[in-house]
C-alpha cells in the first residue's frame, strides 16, 4: 500500500505506461532524487499527465513530510 515504508530515492527512474514495452520515448518521464536533500522514494503512473509521487519523510522529523526535491526529465512540449 501507500504506507509502505519508503527506504531510499529514485534515481533516474523511467516510468512507463502500463504494458509498455520497449525503448523510453519523448514524454516518459525520467525522474530522480538521488542527491543531498533528494526526498522522491516512488513514482507511479496514472496517465500520461497524471503520476503519483510519494516522498520520503524527512530524517530528523519521519511524521511530517512538508517540501520535495527531485529533478524531471524528457518532457514532451505541453507535458
Amino acid at each position: 500500500g501507500s504506507d509502505d515504508i519508503i527506504a531510499g530515492n529514485v534515481s533516474k527512474y523511467i516510468v512507463l505506461p502500463a504494458g509498455y514495452y520497449g525503448q523510453p520515448k519523448k514524454g516518459h518521464l525520467i525522474f530522480d532524487a538521488c542527491f543531498e536533500s533528494g526526498n522522491l522514494g516512488r513514482v507511479h503512473h496514472v496517465t500520461e499527465f497524471e503520476y503519483d509521487l510519494f516522498i520520503r519523510p524527512d530524517t530528523c522529523n519521519p511524521r511530517f513530510r512538508v517540501w520535495f526535491n527531485f529533478t524531471v526529465e524528457n518532457v514532451k512540449e505541453s507535458q
